[in-house]
């Protein structure tokens, strides 16, 4: 047994390398079974184009796999929903069942349904294949539609290569990103909200609630039609000239993908799909997920395995995704799905609670993704902190190309709800944020849809609270209002500029969106009033909703503007205490931040490289809705001092004035 390279790279992982290297060989082993040893993986990955409608020259062919099936018939309003036996699919090997019709017997936009017959029982339902499923206004219910439109959208930037070097990612919800009380479409989105994107400076979003879902208040993450994109949103077409457009801006585009569980939905999704309980899920207790009121997958099934790697295949082909942040996967790694775990230890990832086969194919999915495109990015929603996760597979890794950083909008609540502003320590902030494996790269962020939600309170919220719909106009702040406008630019500041590989935003937050999320429910009479986003809030300039979304973009666009900002090492200059200071630097850049809510300092006397500094950015700038206290103009001489001359440090002094932060480049 080989010693792999993520248990040299660490430690502490030199008990566990046994358990890590089976792992491995577990992954080659079941790729080269599930390939015969012939094919790679994105050849065995082709499913989408083998099952579900496919016009194949003169004729229409469906297929669909459902080994406990006695009988498919297809019905539709070309039959009058009938079950005719003109429409009966025929069983070929390993319960793959098939109807070939001619050209002329199916339209485009008709709609369609399988009619499945098993041992004592049948059912309606949409094919799990579908790629286009809509929704009738009046009866809500769900059906299979013939997509075939007469142009097929052709895209224009083919060739796109997403920025890594930082990722800065805007987390966005079509349906909620109107300031109208409505589900808003892929067009709107395109003309309305992406030309603000580009000009924040943001390089990647993130999209969420793509894959369609019956329940619009879920957020998309009970997933029924695993390959069809939400047609509440508009069609195929507009979602690819969405993704288009995007990167015709050079705006990656990745999507918020759900393979840790599914809906329980029979008729519209994948549950008793055949009248089995297990086609594409555990039997027993593992069949339902006890939190999230779902299924699991049974990632040990050859069958789940290419439904699910040929959906990831599918986005990246037919849409031009450049990649996906997988959603919920420490449920998916445990058993236990990391319900009341605390994972305080290494032995915490090692101790048989693990599911081996999700590992596997996570793993295996991140093979197929950057064979698909070398390009692409991976990013893994998980919270327990497994080692290697973000770790080449080669190495004994999963592959995932960065993990959410979950802890710091955690560690952000708890600052703000429980600790009092005068026994804030910066250096312990610093130390939190940059508190991560020397072998990942993560996606830093101090919130994301997650805290927006009701139930829950943003940042802004957090520190401001009712107040913020009374005193956010110019001359009408009060002290809360002041001190929460200071305290949500760095906290943001602090966050993005710690990154080790990118930052995300949640959509409107940048600017201090005041409402939470709160999707049309029975509870609130079907309101679309908090499914939305008050873009007017930003775009009225009496309003300091205004310069905090100014002081993002130009937060943005310095971290952006410094090559491979993310990779350079964070070096602390000044850590003091007792005057809730802490500075550290960055390349040629030297960020200072003041906590102190009730002492300004003059003079203030950092240790930095010898040279001259210039004001970059400054939190206290009136253009951010700060009250200007400094000359931003005046650039900084280092003062030497004969003490320090050893270590290469000079006195670099500043006018820091109470909760403030400061950039500073080397000229």
């Amino acid at each position: 047994m080989k010693t792999l390279a993520l248990v040299k790279s660490d430690p502490w992982l030199k008990p566990y390398s046994e358990a890590i290297f089976g792992r491995y060989q577990y992954v080659l082993d079941t790729e080269k079974r599930l390939t015969g040893g012939k094919k790679n993986l994105s050849d065995f990955a082709d499913g989408y184009l083998y099952f579900g409608l496919h016009l194949e020259g003169s004729h229409w062919v469906l297929r669909e796999w459902a080994p406990n099936a006695t009988a498919i018939y297809l019905i539709g309003d070309f039959n009058t929903w009938k079950k005719d036996e003109a429409y009966a699919f025929t069983v070929l090997p390993n319960g793959v069942w098939e109807l070939k019709l001619p050209k002329k017997a199916l339209k485009h936009a008709q709609l369609y349904k399988l009619l499945v017959e098993w041992d004592g029982g049948s059912g309606e339902r949409i094919p799990a294949w579908v790629q286009r499923v809509v929704q009738d206004e009046e009866t809500k219910i769900f059906s299979a539609q013939v997509w075939h439109p007469a142009k097929p959208y052709e895209f224009v930037h083919k060739k796109f290569k997403p920025k890594k070097n930082p990722l800065l990612i805007y987390e966005c919800h079509i349906g909620m990103s109107s300031n109208e009380e409505k589900v808003s479409t892929y067009d709107e989105f395109r003309e309305q909200v992406l030309p603000r994107i580009a000009k924040d400076g943001y390089n990647c979003i993130q999209i969420m609630a793509i894959q369609e879902h019956p329940y619009y208040g879920s957020f998309g993450y009970h997933v029924s039609s695993f390959f069809a994109p939400s047609s509440r949103f508009g069609t195929p077409e507009a979602l690819k000239r969405l993704i288009d457009e995007a990167h015709g801006m050079g705006i990656a585009v990745i999507m918020d993908l759900v393979h840790s569980h599914a809906v329980k939905n029979e008729v519209e999704g994948l549950g008793r799909f055949d009248g089995s309980v297990y086609q594409y899920f555990h039997e027993g207790g593992r069949r339902e997920h006890p939190a999230w009121d779902s299924l699991c997958f049974d990632y040990g099934k050859p069958e789940v395995m290419h439904f699910l790697l040929s959906n990831c295949k599918y986005w990246l082909e037919e849409f031009h995704f450049d990649g996906f942040r997988f959603d919920g996967v420490t449920s998916m790694l445990y058993l236990s799905h990391g319900l009341g775990e605390d994972f305080n230890g290494y032995g915490a990832y090692y101790n048989l609670n693990q599911d081996g086969d999700a590992i596997c194919y996570l793993t295996l999915a991140n093979k197929l993704i950057h064979e698909v495109n070398k390009n692409a990015i991976t990013i893994a929603e998980e919270m327990s902190g497994m080692p290697g996760l973000a770790y080449p597979i080669k190495g004994g890794g999963m592959g995932f190309d960065y993990r959410l950083a979950m802890g710091i909008p955690d560690f952000w609540i708890k600052m703000i709800k429980e600790v009092k502003d005068e026994d804030w320590h910066p250096g312990h902030i610093l130390w939190e944020l940059t508190n991560r494996r020397a072998d990942e790269k993560t996606i830093s962020y101090a919130e994301s849809h997650d805290q927006a939600l009701v139930g829950d309170k943003t940042i802004i919220f957090r520190l401001i609270d009712a107040e913020m719909y009374w005193h956010m106009q110019h001359g009408h702040t009060t002290y809360m209002v002041d001190r929460g406008i200071a305290l949500h630019k760095m906290i943001r500041l602090i966050t993005a500029t710690t990154i080790n590989g990118g930052y995300l935003n949640f959509m409107g937050n940048e600017f201090g969106h005041p409402e939470w999320i709160d999707f049309p429910r029975e509870g609130n009479g079907w309101s679309y009033k908090y499914a939305r986003r008050q873009w007017e809030l930003f775009d009225n300039e009496d309003l300091y909703y205004h310069e905090l979304g100014l002081f993002d973009q130009a937060m943005i666009h310095l971290i952006s503007s410094i090559k491979k900002f993310n990779e350079l090492p964070i070096y602390t200059l000044w850590d003091k205490e007792g005057d809730q200071v802490v500075a550290y630097q960055r390349g040629e850049y030297v960020f200072v931040f003041n906590f102190n809510g009730q002492q300004s300092f003059t003079d203030y006397g950092i240790l930095a490289e010898p040279g001259a500094y210039e004001v970059v950015l400054n939190t206290d700038d009136k253009r951010y809705g700060g009250f200007g206290l400094s000359d931003d103009s005046v650039v900084h001489f280092t003062q030497f001092d004969a003490e320090y001359e050893s270590y290469g440090k000079e006195w670099l002094q500043l006018y820091l004035p109470a909760r403030s932060a400061v950039v500073l480049k080397k000229k």
